[in-house]
């Protein structure tokens, strides 16, 4: 169901041909640029995916992985039919079944379910789509009619939008548009080269006008190597390093008193934690040298505009959401926020106005509110829930290759009393698992709509191809289902457009008149956000301030101001731990996947070759490792084998391990979440994928 509103006609790109049409699209990924396409079709087929040049953040540009689209849309792995499980859990050997039988007994077995206890039944989902539609819009309305267990989706940004919530009112910040004319960019705990080149594209921009770019990140990665300086601190101690320069901003008197004044709440409470956090103490902690922390607060000081790209590397540790607070506290302390490009941005979700529970119709859960499973545990939530797990559909996701300690989350999708539904374009590691896999569209066959985290536009999809063999939308899946359930509420048959209209407040004056005629129309609106949104303060909070005292956390019996919180595995917090496996790991995202979307696509995995881990030439000399050799990269939870990269990009005692393989397509069928845990963050229940001690050594 496409959009009652008529997009307006584009006629061509620069390489299409007479008869072409060319269809205006909006990336669905989880990357934080959600580029504005343009579809170039020939024939019913789609030829081409480019950028729209007149979109202002992404400009035109595609990244590698999703300039390759159709190569993706049309590969010869895509599910095209209903399938049934006919072989064992993890086997992946199906037989293709008609859309009526499928669903007919998915709806039987559901049904059956929840007549003994709704709860037993488990939505899985998560960004394989950001869209307002595809994404939670019909299902998540199903699933609340149903008293399903409800889903904590807490995989990726919780524990920093917690962070940011508790210290600027909620995800909010710049205008990434604004970097531009930025005169000091910190880009910290990011690899923007990889994982949003529209933000490199402005920083190098910045730089070329003669901005000074600094990388904070444990690993000297290809962003930090373009950058003036890098300060490759420990992973889990960014929250130590923010408290440090608060430290050296307030002694040495070059804090904006006015503006801390007027527009923040608890300074003299902030100024006496950070006075015990003196440069020796900081640099002991992160791993770094005092004269880096010295030089670093001096720059942020003295070089203005000065603004702060905050990415969600740094918050996949134990102390995450108080990192993530500790450093957005920096830009209230200097009055950044007056410059238009001065501040901090690491998500503008909430730049938006959203009205999530008309979206999903929280009205439509039952008068007892159902259990939550969050996410991260779900390897547990499957081996041990009580009331048991007896149903799960997954659409959206790969838990069996993103989710924390592999094993477990394999031994429980493995379960034979496990009732597995699974919408996919392609058998993936979670696939071989189902006893029914359902073939998705993908974006270039389906109607959507999506905001971005990383910049302040809302952009409209239109399908560009009819969808491919059978394929159907998860919005159709969902809609039908509920029909075969007996479900007649109106609001699980909604039009796609109708789920995208409740999906935000187009009324608001941040969207302008006619919002959504006119993003349909153009492909895109823009918020009508002030160049420098909090230079007078405003900020979301309940003060209206920057709180760097929480009075919201004091009540809820949490530390109301900033602190460092050590790793849970790190020579801080467990010794006898570390000195059993004394290498930490962090495993970014490989260059050319995104999570374990791509994997499959042949070009790009040709590009990536193998599963590879980066060690520093002591630790590899220490255990008799060359560069290029296979290696066993283990802990207490599991282990992975990996192609050795002997280099001192990577500090001491560091392990750099890239995903997110599928398990099936490398040697030994892990990929590095065989040794990464369950346990939670500080606040917003996030994962800890980064907070990981390892030993490595030559594979036999």
């Amino acid at each position: 169901m496409s959009a009652a509103i008529e997009a307006s006609p584009v006629t061509s790109d620069a390489g299409s041909e007479p008869g072409d049409t060319v269809v205006r699209g909006a990336c669905p990924h989880d990357c934080p640029d959600t580029c504005a396409l343009l579809v170039t079709v020939r024939k019913g087929r789609a030829i081409r995916v480019a950028g729209h040049p007149d979109h202002g953040s992404t400009a035109g540009v595609l990244c590698t992985k999703v300039s390759r689209y159709p190569e993706r849309t049309y590969s010869p792995d895509r599910l095209l039919t209903p399938m049934r499980r006919v072989g064992k859990k993890g086997e992946g050997r199906f037989e293709q079944v008609s859309w009526d039988e499928a669903l007919d007994d998915i709806a039987a077995r559901l049904k059956s379910i929840a007549a003994r206890d709704p709860q037993r039944i488990l939505p899985y989902s998560y960004a394989g789509t950001m869209g307002w539609v595809q994404g939670e819009g019909m299902g998540s309305r199903l699933f609340h009619k149903m008293g399903a267990s409800l889903l904590d989706r807490t995989i990726c940004s919780s524990p920093g939008m917690t962070g940011l919530q508790y210290t600027l009112g909620g995800s909010v910040g710049m205008d990434v548009e604004q970097f531009v004319n930025s005169r000091l960019i910190l880009i910290w705990g990011s690899n923007p080269i990889t994982s949003s080149v529209h933000f490199w594209a402005i920083a190098q921009e910045a730089k070329r006008r003669g901005a000074k770019l600094i990388a904070i990140d444990p690993h000297r990665t290809d962003t930090a190597l373009k950058c003036h300086e890098h300060i490759a601190l420990m992973p889990g101690t960014d929250a130590a390093l923010a408290l440090g320069l608060m430290h050296l901003l307030i002694a040495e008197g070059r804090i904006d008193q006015d503006y801390v004044a007027r527009h923040t709440v608890g300074f003299e409470a902030l100024a006496e934690r950070a006075s015990a956090w003196t440069p020796a103490r900081t640099a002991s902690v992160c791993g770094i040298s005092e004269d880096q922390v010295r030089s670093l607060a001096h720059d942020y000081a003295t070089i203005r505009p000065a603004a702060i790209r905050l990415n969600y590397g740094m918050q996949r540790v134990y102390g995450a959401a108080n990192a993530v607070r500790a450093v957005a506290c920096l830009p209230a302390l200097i009055g950044a926020w007056r410059d238009p490009a001065g501040g901090l941005l690491l998500s503008s979700s909430h730049m938006v106005p959203a009205t999530p529970a008309r979206h999903v119709r929280t009205e439509l859960l039952p008068g007892a509110r159902p259990r939550t499973i969050n996410m991260v545990e779900i390897g547990d939530a499957l081996l041990a829930a009580d009331p048991p797990i007896e149903a799960v559909v997954v659409y959206n996701s790969n838990p069996v290759a993103v989710a924390p300690e592999s094993d477990k989350v394999i031994r429980g999708f493995a379960r034979e009393d496990l009732f597995t539904v699974v919408l996919e374009h392609f058998q993936t590691d979670t696939a071989d698992y189902a006893d029914y896999l359902l073939p998705a569209t993908t974006q270039l066959e389906h109607f959507d709509v999506h905001k971005a985290y990383g910049h302040w536009y809302v952009l409209a999809n239109q399908p560009a191809i009819e969808p491919l063999g059978q394929a159907r939308s998860n919005s159709d899946v969902f809609r039908d289902l509920a029909r075969r359930m007996g479900y007649t509420d109106p609001l699980l048959q909604a039009s796609d457009e109708a789920i995208a209209r409740d999906a935000m407040d187009w009324s608001s004056p941040l969207a302008g008149p006619e919002a959504y005629e006119r993003m349909i129309r153009e492909g895109w609106i823009k918020m009508r956000h002030a160049d420098a949104p909090y230079a007078e303060g405003s900020f979301p909070t309940p003060s209206g301030k920057c709180e760097f005292y929480s009075e919201r956390l004091k009540r809820e019996g949490h530390d109301p101001l900033p602190d460092w919180l050590p790793n849970r595995e790190s020579r801080h917090a467990d010794p006898a731990l570390a000195a059993r496996y004394p290498l930490a790991m962090i495993s970014p995202p490989a260059r050319h996947f995104l999570n374990s979307s791509f994997v499959n696509v042949a070009s790009l995995q040709a590009t990536e070759r193998e599963q590879r881990c980066e060690i520093h030439p002591d630790d590899a000399a220490a255990r008799g490792i060359a560069d290029g050799d296979q290696v066993r990269v283990f802990n207490d939870r599991g282990s992975f084998l990996a192609r050795a990269r002997v280099s001192d990009r990577t500090r001491r005692d560091l392990v750099v391990a890239w995903g997110l393989w599928w398990h099936k397509l490398v040697p030994g069928a892990r990929n590095v979440n065989a040794v990464t845990g369950q346990a939670l963050t500080d606040l917003g229940r996030g994962p800890t994928f980064y907070d990981c001690l390892v030993e490595v050594e030559k594979a036999a």
